[in-house]
């Protein structure tokens, strides 16, 4: 007879039943699980619950009584009723770091296989401009895709850290629940008790949480400086500024419109080209001696 109901399970996460899932189970009709779905056989075993294994479709619909059966998705079933596995987004990052496991472990990709977190550090930077451009470009076809290529640049270091010797190793698990753990921790106005706060106040909070983590003695710390020089030097003025501490005095800046102060800075970037001096060379040298300037101003201040 026809399947009574077809309950088709999560392709990544086996254990997972929506609510009219489990509803089909109590049912109190037998369970039969077809290729596909062993995983989610085995976890309902391990609840107490009685699977039978089936062969295919065609057996789970030529057994006498009127069954439930578990369905891998794709997979069609003459059946009374189809019970959807449940939506949940972000489940198709499971399939990334599946995928990704494949690709490393024996049988894999060679290439892949063969890569260190020094060989991919460059298409993490590559990505990330990529992807930033496509947000300049307001592409959402191209942010959508360029977005994916810097989570795989993500999953592909923790899936080699993973492989690292005992004090070097992590995994992409550790690397999304120290995720989670700190925007927990920096947003305590939704998850703590700290009440309602405006935008200034949230990133002032933000600010005071960092510095009781990080316990940095410069300002200087923790700034990336393989950025462009320009985002490096605002970056530490920002930081210096809210430190209290000195910053370079601001130049006369006469232009109307970020287009107007674009078309000067590029004015200036041809006349340094036409005397052969490199722009980001020369900005990058002034950066790193600020830089310098913060660090001693950090070590003179007082503690306390």
């Amino acid at each position: 007879m026809p399947v009574a109901l077809a309950v088709v399970v999560h392709p990544t996460l086996p254990g997972l039943l929506g609510p009219a899932a489990w509803r089909a189970v109590a049912s109190g009709r037998p369970v039969v699980a077809l290729p596909g779905a062993a995983a989610t056989a085995a976890a309902l075993r391990d609840g107490g619950w009685a699977v039978d294994d089936v062969d295919d479709a065609t057996a789970a619909a030529a057994r006498p009584d009127s069954v439930v059966a578990l369905v891998p998705a794709g997979v069609e079933v003459d059946a009374g009723e189809v019970v959807e596995a449940p939506p949940l987004p972000g489940s198709r990052l499971l399939d990334v770091v599946r995928v990704m496991d494949v690709l490393r472990s024996p049988g894999g990709c060679p290439w892949d296989a063969e890569q260190t977190h020094a060989s991919l550090r460059g298409y993490l930077l590559e990505e990330a401009h990529e992807a930033y451009d496509a947000i300049v470009d307001d592409d959402p076809a191209a942010m959508r895709e360029e977005l994916g290529d810097v989570l795989l640049q993500v999953v592909f270091h923790a899936r080699v850290a993973a492989e690292a010797a005992p004090g070097r190793r992590f995994d992409v698990d550790d690397v999304a629940g120290d995720l989670v753990d700190k925007l927990v921790r920096r947003h305590p106005h939704v998850f703590g008790d700290a009440g309602p706060r405006d935008v200034a106040q949230v990133e002032a909070g933000w600010e005071e949480i960092k510095r009781a983590e990080k316990q940095r003695r410069s300002p200087t710390e923790g700034v990336s400086r393989s950025q462009p020089a320009a985002s490096w030097g605002a970056a530490l003025v920002r930081r210096a500024t809210r430190a209290g501490l000195a910053t370079p005095e601001p130049a006369e800046l006469a232009s109307a419109s970020p287009e107007e102060l674009g078309e000067r800075l590029l004015a200036v970037v041809a006349a340094a080209e036409q005397r052969g001096w490199d722009v980001e060379d020369a900005l990058r040298e002034a950066v790193r001696r600020y830089a310098g300037e913060l660090d001693a101003q950090a070590e003179a201040r007082p503690v306390g």
